[in-house]
């Protein structure tokens, strides 16, 4: 499976992506979970984000302060460091990288800090939470960056259709 093509195509569908999402957002919650949990499961026995991480390529994840204790208590610096070091306050003062790509993803798309990566790094792409009506948003945006993203709602299209 090509990853990048799959991200082009969900590109290319974005008035689709916001007529599904606007359908799901009429239906009731429980069965919109159970149309992404069934999805995300059947997306990632075929999608392998080693082969892509174009999440830590192209976007940084939010860091919260358990994040940051963590991730500083880690790497055996000071939180204020760690925040000098690699973070910055974005226009929703909140923290975030400096830059992208991400600074722990290494050549092989691993990630350098992945037993205590991000919390938002870690439930990414979030198609497995519940209440998924609640972020629709974040899953459009989500669809256009990540493959297994694009394949759930296009998979999920034609459940509807159907």
């Amino acid at each position: 499976m090509e990853y990048q093509k799959l991200i082009e195509r969900s590109k290319s569908r974005k008035k689709n992506i916001k007529a599904t999402l606007d359908k799901l957002s009429k239906m009731p919650v429980k069965q919109v979970d159970e149309f992404y949990h069934e999805e995300h499961e059947l997306a990632f026995e075929k999608i392998n984000c080693l082969k892509c991480a174009n999440c830590c390529k192209t976007t940084g994840p939010l860091f919260t302060s358990k994040d940051i204790e963590r991730i500083a208590q880690h790497l055996k610096i000071k939180p204020g460091l760690f925040i000098d070091q690699y973070l910055r306050i974005d226009e929703d003062k909140d923290y975030v990288l400096q830059k992208t790509p991400c600074i722990f993803l290494d050549e092989q798309n691993y990630c350098s800090i992945y037993s205590v990566r991000p919390r938002a790094c870690a439930e990414f792409p979030h198609t497995d939470r519940k209440n998924m009506k609640e972020i629709s948003n974040l899953t459009f945006k989500n669809s256009q960056m990540c493959p297994a993203v694009a394949v759930i709602l296009e998979n999920i299209e034609q459940k509807i259709k159907s």
